[in-house]
């Protein structure tokens, strides 16, 4: 597996999500880092936010185009993962893509 040190937010990278339990999202899938660069630069593990080609109208899902297809970013499916589950790069977000994702994540960690 090809190690990545460095990935950018917003960058997208196809991740081995195996082991999983229950409910998570399983096997290889696209996934968007989302942790800042800071971070990514500082630590072993990122923030992603899996990619599915289901698409469903929840509130915390919102459609993107990766590949040149429509894809669900599953920001419920937001996880830690070692940088060594990434392999190749595969695009990054559009801006207008990533300000959706960061209104989602917003609402999700919105105190009331």
């Amino acid at each position: 597996m090809v190690s990545i040190n460095n990935p950018k937010q917003f960058d997208i990278y196809w991740a081995n999500l195996n082991p999983t339990k229950g409910s998570e999202m399983q096997k290889v899938h696209p996934c968007i880092v989302i942790s800042p660069d800071v971070m990514n630069s500082a630590l072993k593990t990122v923030l992603v936010v899996p990619l599915t080609s289901t698409i469903i109208d929840w509130p915390f899902r919102t459609t993107i185009t990766s590949s040149g297809k429509p894809s669900s970013a599953a920001c419920d499916q937001l996880r830690a993962i070692a940088k060594e589950r990434l392999t190749s790069k595969i695009g990054s977000l559009k801006p207008i893509e990533q300000r959706a994702i960061l209104h989602i994540l917003q609402e999700i960690f919105a105190t009331n």
